[in-house]
């Protein structure tokens, strides 16, 4: 049986802003086991008073010794994303327990050479980024493509990282659907995401991608519905979901 994740002292050693309102915190964390790309962990605040607020943030970049790294944005009336996402600063300490979660992962060095295709709707991209850089690291990388869906143009996180590895040889497909508003000169309209954003430049189901899909609760359904319409089998498909 495998030992219950403990609670770590970790300290803020980066802020990185991702838009206006999200930011990612590089986090160092003495005794880190080391985690898997898809991963999250619970973070923990606990006020003068006492009171103490958990929330769980997916990892956004994979394992390196100490450093793990977690992107937030806040939520209207939150507890814990407000503070995380506007106040921390660097050399701040957090309480960090983890790593968490075996079910929604990718551990690119497993040698097995088939596609992948990850779906991302809004922050629902954070563990999937996490994926895209693990995926470096192969010996022989995998053919990978990211379908980040966001409302608009400065709602993309990690936008400058994801067009640089795009351009490289080799590199990633990325591609984003912009559901409100498109930017200047967009062949698509804007719009929710659709069978034939999936299907272009995706892979055919025969070709047996391993999908994973993270986001809200009604993305994720409505994404894996309609992987499994054009012939994805279920087993392969792994989802994540909040909200």
């Amino acid at each position: 049986m495998r030992a219950p994740a403990l609670w770590r002292v970790a300290v803020v050693a980066e802020v990185r802003q991702e838009t206006a309102d999200a930011r990612t915190l590089v986090l160092a964390a003495d005794g880190w086991p080391g985690h898997l790309a898809g991963q999250h962990v619970d973070l923990r605040l606990t006020a003068e008073d006492g009171y103490q607020a958990v929330r769980s943030y997916s990892l956004c970049a994979p394992a390196d010794g100490a450093r793990l790294e977690v992107s937030v944005q806040p939520v209207a009336d939150g507890e814990v994303s407000p503070y995380l996402a506007g106040e921390v600063r660097p050399g701040d300490e957090l309480e960090v327990r983890g790593p968490l979660g075996g079910w929604f992962v990718w551990d690119p060095a497993d040698g097995v050479p088939d596609p992948v295709l990850l779906v991302g709707g809004g922050s629902g991209v954070a563990p999937l980024m996490a994926m895209v850089r693990a995926r470096r690291s192969a010996p022989a990388p995998a053919p990978l493509r990211l379908l980040h869906s966001v409302r608009a143009p400065d709602q993309r996180w990690y936008a400058a990282e994801l067009d640089r590895l795009a351009a490289e040889p080799g590199g990633p497909v990325v591609d984003t659907v912009y559901t409100r508003q498109a930017p200047p000169g967009a062949v698509r309209p804007p719009g929710r995401l659709t069978l034939p954003d999936l299907e272009r430049p995706g892979w055919r189901a025969e070709d047996t991608p391993r999908c994973f899909v993270c986001g809200p609760t009604a993305f994720v359904e409505a994404v894996s519905g309609l992987l499994v319409e054009v012939g994805h089998p279920p087993d392969r498909i792994r989802t994540e979901r909040f909200g």
